[in-house]
């Protein structure tokens, strides 16, 4: 089974924290990470993100 593909840059929830050794944070949930989070929510889980969702302004 393969991994499912989220990309959190896409994701309204997602933002970039000011801590070095954990870049990437998650609203959603309320928790910050050296690894996206997605994965870490997969890892945690077994399942893809149920918190995905898209971002209105993306280019």
């Amino acid at each position: 089974m393969s991994l499912p593909r989220i990309d959190c840059r896409k994701c309204k929830h997602y933002y970039v924290t000011w801590d070095p050794n954990n870049p990437h944070g998650c609203h959603q949930f309320g928790f910050k990470s050296k690894q996206m989070p997605s994965l870490i929510v997969y890892k945690s889980s077994g399942n893809p993100c149920i918190g995905f969702e898209l971002k209105i302004n993306l280019k």
